[in-house]
């Protein structure tokens, strides 16, 4: 019934009308159902669309959602990208078509939209003590028993909130790992092994949680390198081993012992510890992955850090995103505006990076060789032009991005890119 219900759910986003919310799209297709106009294939520069305009390349996608299967299943790991990256379902969807264990996912409101499109595992990469939505919780754990939901805990306060809201709320028990800070100066997490020894003692202690498990971020390590990642994940992975001596995952009635960590700039470490560091235990082990940046990937922040750059025989990702946007003023030989700023691109890591020019007379695209992003307005992005570059009013500017995590969550709908140019789907985001 899940996978009916998620193709349906799938199916109804295809039903959805283009209008003004969606920025980019033809201004003609407005009362268009976002599947009708997929159906046209529009050519992204001749097609009516409008700049600013975000776009995903097809064939990087199902590049990197191949590549990170075929990773995972090389190393033995299980697989939950992370999904606050794009929170989009019709990724979510072909993530788990490609063998995605489940969804990781961050706040409440990111697991209504998940289980509002039949996602059966969800991994929560943080603490939760919201009363309301613990309930809520309880109540999908009861009504489908397909359904896994796996949340940290921290702390014995938060294990007495989560027991509060819980009580009287009936069925299962809602499984937690204890998270294990990746060092003092850290985000959130147990700084202590005695203090680890004291979360899970208190989740013993009631009638609601079951503790199934340990998790860490390696990418809060301070100074991170190889070397540090690498003890803060054995000193993970020895955590879940004493805790197995103790007796407190069979204790609480636990199947499988969950052993999770994995951003998006250290995977190949946790690889590496979680397939030789990890001891036999008394119940089988889900070596559990949350790298999320990886769909998308992107031309700045993880460009630079990706384990495919120490690791190139693993392969390689490819980054999906373009955005273009056009030149709308030329002040003066050295400088030139686009029409996309802060409101379309991300720019908390990276600013984005002139990569190619579409001649507004020609049509012909080229290297953006010469050309700069030296800073964004709101609406604005200012160029530096090198001398001797062509740019006229008019031209496409085709930018890269840095940090997908906050390109997605500016666009509710993103046209997907074929080679030729044809815009064969669209990507609705729901943040």
């Amino acid at each position: 019934m899940a996978a009916i219900h998620r193709e349906d759910r799938l199916e109804a986003l295809g039903a959805e009308r283009v209008d003004h919310r969606f920025k980019g799209l033809p201004p003609d297709a407005e009362g268009l159902t976002v599947a009708e106009l997929a159906a046209q294939r529009r050519d992204l520069f001749t097609g009516g669309f409008t700049t600013p305009v975000l776009t995903l390349s097809a064939e990087a996608l199902d590049h990197n959602l191949a590549l990170l299967e075929t990773y995972a299943q090389r190393h033995g790991l299980a697989f939950a990208p992370h999904g606050k990256t794009s929170m989009a379902p019709q990724l979510f969807a072909r993530q788990i078509e490609r063998g995605a264990w489940g969804i990781t996912l961050a706040v409440p409101h990111q697991v209504r939209v998940a289980r509002a499109f039949g996602i059966e595992r969800i991994f929560l990469a943080n603490e939760l003590v919201d009363a309301a939505a613990l309930r809520w919780i309880a109540g999908e754990l009861e009504r489908d028993p397909a359904f896994r939901f796996i949340c940290y805990v921290d702390s014995v306060r938060g294990v007495e909130l989560m027991d509060q809201a819980l009580r009287g709320a009936g069925g299962r028990r809602l499984d937690v790992v204890v998270e294990l800070a990746a060092g003092d100066g850290a985000r959130t997490g147990v700084r202590t092994e005695a203090e680890c020894a004291r979360v899970a003692d208190a989740v013993a202690g009631t009638g609601t949680l079951r503790l199934v498990g340990v998790a860490g971020y390696e990418g809060e390590v301070p100074r991170a390198d190889p070397e540090r990642v690498r003890d803060h994940l054995t000193r993970l992975v020895s955590l879940a081993a004493g805790f197995d001596r103790a007796g407190r995952f069979a204790g609480l009635g636990a199947e499988e012992i969950v052993l999770s960590a994995g951003g998006s700039a250290w995977f190949d470490v946790v690889a590496d510890v979680f397939s030789s560091a990890v001891p036999e235990l008394s119940l089988p082990v889900l070596k559990l992955l949350r790298s999320g940046a990886y769909v998308s990937h992107d031309d700045g922040h993880y460009r630079k850090l990706t384990p495919f750059n120490r690791v190139p025989s693993e392969g390689s990702l490819q980054p999906a995103f373009r955005l273009w946007a056009q030149v709308v003023s030329r002040p003066c030989a050295e400088q030139a505006f686009v029409n996309a700023g802060k409101r379309d691109a991300a720019y908390d890591l990276d600013l984005p990076e002139a990569q190619v020019v579409r001649d507004a007379r020609t049509g012909v695209v080229r290297s953006a060789a010469g050309l700069s992003v030296t800073g964004l307005s709101d609406q604005h992005g200012w160029l530096r032009v090198a001398e001797g570059v062509s740019l006229s009013v008019g031209d496409w500017v085709g930018m890269g991005l840095s940090h997908p995590c906050t390109v997605f969550d500016k666009w509710g709908l993103i046209p997907v890119v074929e080679g030729d140019g044809g815009v064969s789907d669209y990507i609705r985001t729901c943040f």
